[in-house]
Parts: structure tokens; sequence; C-alpha cells
């Protein structure tokens, strides 16, 4: 455990660049969206604020250990971390750093869509792979509720698309 006096926002920003979404090991909660905002009170108290990427996100509770474990790892024992629906996530969030991780790990990053989704936001996604858009939509319905099943008739490859929320 080290132990950091005084540490501002941007450090501890930078300490939880480390916790990675379980699912996705490439992203972390940060460029994710996931953790939508940090506070810290003048008697040093840590508030980490957390939106599920969907209601019945199975990680969340282990999101927010890990997101604990940092947070202790760094000698922060004065904190809170509050998982809240109050600002819906979308995956508008992703911040394009989070958007080539996905691509680099073989998953087509969702369209930024401004909250307006309709079907052809899943039909025609770019392949990963070759970056062609002459794919077809498998299924809506992949591993997890992100991701979504998608087939490339170019390079003739499978690939899941984190589907736009």
């Amino acid at each position: 455990m080290v132990i950091h006096q005084n540490p501002d926002i941007d450090q501890i920003k930078g300490w939880l660049e480390e916790v990675k979404d379980p699912e996705i090991p490439v992203l972390s909660l940060l460029d994710m969206g996931v953790i939508t905002r940090m506070e810290m009170s003048d008697e040093g108290k840590v508030t980490v604020h957390m939106t599920p990427t969907f209601v019945g996100c199975p990680a969340m509770e282990a999101m927010k250990k890990n997101v604990e474990e940092v947070l202790d790892k760094n000698g922060i024992r004065n904190k809170q971390v509050i998982i809240s629906f109050e600002e819906p996530w979308s995956s508008d969030r992703l911040t394009e750093k989070g958007r080539e991780a996905l691509l680099k790990f073989g998953l087509a990053p969702p369209p930024k869509h401004g909250q307006v989704i309709d079907l052809d936001l899943l039909e025609h996604v770019e392949c990963p792979y070759c970056h062609s858009k002459n794919t077809l939509l498998k299924s809506p319905f992949g591993p997890t509720l992100c991701r979504s099943l998608h087939y490339c008739d170019n390079c003739k490859q499978a690939f899941e698309q984190f589907k736009p929320v």
C-alpha cells in the first residue's frame, strides 16, 4: 500500500485508469464512461460515482469492488463508491481512446448517435478487421447484453459490436 498525502482529482483519475471492465479488459471504466464523476470533500473524502451500462449489468459489483481496491491501495481510506442510475449511461460516453481500444480488441465500436437510436445502427457495422461495411447483423443478442453478433462478407470474419445504447 502506498499512502499519498493530499492527492487531487487528477491523481485519483490516473489511479482509476487501471480499473478495467471485467468483460472487456482493454477498457478502463473511465474510457467506458461508467465512472461519471469524482469528488473530494474538504475533509478528504473521495466519492466516485458510477453508472452501469445496463440495469442488470452483472459486473457492477465487481467494478465497484475494483475501484475501492485501487483507492485502498493508494491509501484512500475515507471513500464512497456510488452506483447510480441518475445519469443514464450511453455508448456516446465512450472516449476516443476507448473506441480505439475496442477496435484493437476486435469489437466494432458503436457509432455516436446523440441519443437517437434506430435499428440501422446495428446494420452494416464497420468490420473491425478489414473496415468494410459489407456486413450483416447475425443477432442483436451477443454473449453479453452490450454486444451484438455480425458477419463480414468481405473478409469472412464473424465479429461482435459493442451495441449503441
